[in-house]
């Protein structure tokens, strides 16, 4: 089993003062029994880099744009993430698919240019209530899958976070049995298009992840650690995750 990873969205929370929570995760868990990454606000990468320097927490950004350089304004490229420190990035979350309207082609553009500049891409996938009630979920996740990663993804520059739009800040995560079957789902899809790569590429579950029922879901097959989102921006709620995980 590939080792567990508890990764934090911090999303358009976080000022300079609040790098004492991250802080306070490192010296809480300086040998964790689980790779962690916190992915602050763009503002904060550089100084959570420095924040953390010499512990085992890695800095992710939220997003990045498909090309190098260029006329983009207020857009961030992977190679500029990984010179303010950072080594993951999400790309593709409900947020930025909804809100922004990135496709499947635009965050697969995103994932090369992540993979490129070295950063390790944790690729979100994952269907709206619309798309459950009508009985979509395995459809729409697979495609989403299937159109985000690039050809050549492996454990070492990919992961994918199963997160259902509906569970995400509703308090309510998705049923453990609904979480077994998309994670064997997208096991199954990733071993038969990257073969033995596949193996060590992390399936991580989003979408109301709190300290009160993440050992059950890091209980659940197939789930390699989590993707959370409020839960992460206390040093004790993110803390009480990262325990259970290991």
């Amino acid at each position: 089993m590939p080792r567990p990873l508890v990764a934090g969205n911090w999303k358009m929370n976080g000022l300079n003062r609040d790098l004492t929570e991250a802080r306070a995760v490192a010296d809480a868990h300086p040998a964790p029994n689980c790779d962690i990454v916190i992915c602050p606000p763009a503002t904060l990468i550089s100084r959570m880099s420095a924040t953390l320097e010499g512990t085992s927490i890695g800095v992710g950004g939220q997003d990045c744009h498909h090309a190098g350089s260029g006329a983009h304004t207020g857009d961030v490229s992977a190679e500029m993430l990984r010179d303010a420190g950072a080594d993951h990035v999400i790309l593709g979350h409900s947020e930025r698919r909804s809100a922004h309207g990135e496709t499947d082609d635009d965050v697969r553009g995103k994932v090369e240019a992540a993979r490129a500049a070295g950063l390790t891409a944790i690729v979100c996938v994952g269907e709206t209530g619309a798309e459950r009630e009508a009985g979509r979920t395995i459809e729409v996740v697979a495609r989403q899958l299937a159109e985000s990663l690039p050809d050549g993804c492996d454990g070492l520059d990919t992961v994918v976070a199963y997160e259902p739009v509906w569970a995400i800040g509703s308090g309510g995560a998705a049923s453990e049995a609904d979480i077994a079957e998309v994670h064997a789902v997208l096991r199954g899809a990733l071993t038969e298009r990257y073969g033995a790569d596949a193996e060590g590429v992390r399936l991580l579950y989003g979408g109301s992840v709190k300290p009160e029922n993440a050992a059950g879901i890091f209980a659940i097959e197939h789930v390699d650690g989590a993707l959370v989102g409020g839960a992460s921006l206390s040093a004790s709620g993110f803390g009480a995750i990262i325990s259970a995980a290991g």
